[in-house]
């Protein structure tokens, strides 16, 4: 018999309906739990994917000890500081358009525009290199990245009107050509010598490449300096036929110590000289007619400077005969007014032991003879269309500038200076001038020009054949032209506006840009009454010695204002340091002269070449090295009979016969130096 069960299969419907209702009230938490869970596990899920993604994307954008993001990219060295930042300026990366394949890492837009751009890591040896490149697209849009500056010291760049060592950066300036220009008449511009290179006190380097249209500017308040690519308002210009799409490539290296980084720098892509200059440009001074007689040099004066030279006991390398021996500028024979004989001078001059050099330059005055015949032949740097030549202002008048990229114009004037050696025995040529703020704004040449400091380029070329004893003011990619490179004139004041306190400065920074024969110009400045410190028009005669012991330290030596034109004391105070200079830095520097075809190092040297790792080794600009083991520290405060001096460690031996045998830098304060001296170390 069977029973029915209430609620089992065969019970009743009345029973059955309140027991699934009751149920579906129990179940409805569950469910929502579990759909939560889902939801939880879906979101965890897509949380771990999205990270292991983020994982893989940053991965992604690295590169060695480089790290990319979409404002910019930071470097860090082998011990994992962050040692050089870059920011993008004219755009922010879009990182899904990114990709890596073996050691470049590429991007193929911004966030609102197309692009190319890549960095690739090349290892050699100790140093890890980056070649970055950003190239737009669309015509006329410029290139911005913004380097931060305030991490460590940065050197190199150009000569400038106030030079510092480290480079100081004051104010704000919105990127502008970095050209060639004579920061003499222009004091806000770059210096005649310039190459695309800085070097960091952390042991890095960049190097802008040639191709790139390239601007400079600065932001103190933000610490940064501004490398741009731009074809818009600007002398660059694009190849014939191709579009003004702008390009930013450059290479930033970092190695173990600022020494051996721009050792390595140097070696891969500066230009190197090809030989030694003239051992006697090295061992005597040169004696220079500007700055005693200005325009007003003429025969008479002439032949009673070389006398005096030898009357008070001097020797000489070469006599340069400066500005204005021709009647009008642009012409190349002796103004017969001043020059009444110039074929008789020149001989006694020889038979007087002297060789003598001819200051020269590229302008052509409207109102010399020479002027058509140039126009007629088409040797002139010509205005933008091409059709017609291009007037130029320089410092004396108004003409055309010779086109050097013009075969033709380069004969023409190769073929003056050739006779000029034929018909008179002139040894060389003062090649002043050659920067490119004296071409017009915008301009035309026989050969194309991207970069209009390629004419400064040209230009230096023309001292080839007379690099024994040329002497340049100019210089873009010209260090392997062999020839001694001066920088621009100097005023007779002591400080850092081209006076005394510039020069070692200077001297450091062109070194650095590889620049190794240099001419540090006329001792004592140019000694222009409105520029001069001293209350006649002879520079002070304090600041005049100073300058006299300076000079007798570097690669050679250049006097115009004559030491007889103050005392007897004076005089042998120069008799006393061009002795010094040829028995005790000379022999040195031909060494080093020679060494400097092979490897490009300085000669003149920083403290940090021997104490990479010294801090204050890095700020030092009153003291310089020759070589590695002849320290010199010069006086060059007015009224000062004692300064204070850094040592590296080292065992070092003073001029005075002291020994200092030190494992830790040592400054020595207020250390004597008389008016008739300078100090200086030589490692033991």
């Amino acid at each position: 018999m069977y029973q029915v069960v209430p609620g089992g299969a065969g019970g009743t419907v009345t029973n059955a309906t309140p027991i699934k209702q009751k149920l579906k009230r129990d179940a409805r938490p569950l469910v929502v739990a579990s759909v939560l869970g889902l939801v939880l596990v879906i979101a965890a899920v897509t949380a771990w994917c999205y990270y292991i993604g983020s994982l893989r994307k940053a991965e992604l954008l690295k590169t060695e000890l480089l790290d990319l993001n979409k404002d910019g990219y930071i470097i860090r060295n082998q011990a994992g500081a962050i040692v050089f930042r870059m920011s993008f300026r004219s755009g922010t990366l879009d990182l899904d358009s990114c990709s890596k394949e073996g050691e470049i890492l590429s991007c193929g837009r911004t966030s609102d525009r197309k692009l190319k751009f890549f960095i690739q890591t090349v290892f050699d040896n100790t140093v890890q290199c980056y070649r970055v490149r950003w190239e737009e697209l669309v015509p006329s849009l410029p290139v911005e990245h913004a380097m931060t500056y305030n991490v460590s010291h940065w050197y190199g760049g150009a000569e400038t009107a106030i030079q510092h060592w480290p480079i100081a950066i004051s104010g704000q300036q919105a990127p502008k050509p970095f050209v060639t220009s004579d920061i003499y008449s222009n004091r806000n511009g770059f210096g005649g010598i310039l190459e695309r290179y800085w070097l960091s006190s952390n042991a890095t380097a960049i190097k802008i490449n040639d191709s790139v249209p390239f601007h400079l500017g600065w932001n103190d308040t933000e610490k940064t300096m501004y490398f741009q690519a731009r074809y818009h308002d600007t002398p660059y210009k694009p190849n014939p036929g191709e579009a003004p799409c702008a390009e930013l490539s450059y290479r930033v290296c970092v190695g173990l110590d600022v020494t051996s980084i721009h050792k390595y720098m140097v070696r891969r892509y500066f230009n190197k000289p090809n030989k030694v200059p003239s051992k006697a440009m090295f061992r005597h001074p040169i004696w220079s007619t500007w700055a005693l007689h200005k325009t007003d040099i003429d025969q008479d004066k002439l032949l009673k400077f070389a006398a005096n030279i030898r009357k008070h006991g001097f020797n000489c390398s070469h006599l340069e005969l400066d500005d204005r021996y021709t009647n009008r500028y642009g012409e190349f024979d002796f103004d017969l007014a001043k020059f009444p004989n110039a074929t008789a001078m020149f001989q006694k001059l020889k038979a007087d032991g002297f060789l003598v050099s001819l200051w020269t330059h590229p302008f052509v005055n409207y109102d010399s003879e020479n002027f058509h015949t140039c126009v007629e032949r088409g040797l002139f740097v010509r205005e933008p269309t091409g059709r017609l030549p291009a007037l130029v202002s320089w410092w004396n008048g108004i003409g055309g500038i010779l086109d050097f990229t013009n075969p033709e114009a380069r004969d023409w004037f190769a073929s003056h200076l050739r006779s000029l050696r034929s018909k008179y025995g002139v040894s060389s040529f003062k090649l002043d001038a050659g920067e490119t703020n004296y071409l017009p704004w915008q301009f035309s040449t026989k050969t194309p020009l991207r970069d209009p400091s390629t004419f400064t380029r040209r230009y230096t070329e023309m001292a080839i054949p007379y690099n024994e004893r040329a002497e340049l003011r100019s210089g873009y990619q010209s260090q392997n032209i062999s020839c001694f490179f001066r920088p621009i004139d100097r005023d007779s004041v002591w400080g850092y506006e081209l006076g005394l306190k510039s020069l070692i400065p200077t001297v450091l920074t062109i070194s650095i840009l590889g620049y190794q024969f240099i001419l540090p110009d006329m001792i004592g400045g140019n000694a222009y009454l409105n520029r001069t410190d001293g209350e006649r028009t002879l520079p002070d005669r304090e600041l005049y010695i100073r300058w006299l012991e300076l000079s007798a330290f570097m690669p050679s030596m250049q006097f115009s204002i004559p030491p007889w034109e103050y005392d007897n004391e004076v005089v042998e105070i120069a008799r006393k340091y061009t002795a010094i200079h040829e028995s005790i830095v000379a022999p040195r520097v031909l060494e080093l002269a020679g060494e400097v075809l092979d490897t490009g190092d300085p000669i003149i040297r920083p403290l940090w070449w021997i104490a990479t790792g010294d801090e204050t080794a890095y700020k030092i600009d009153s003291q310089f090295l020759i070589g590695d083991d002849l320290m010199v520290a010069p006086v060059l405060e007015p009224g000062k009979q004692e300064r204070d001096i850094y040592l590296p460690a080292g065992h070092w031996r003073s001029y005075k016969g002291e020994r200092f045998d030190i494992k830790e830098p040592l400054h020595l304060t207020d250390y004597p130096v008389d008016l008739d001296e300078i100090a200086y170390f030589v490692w033991v």
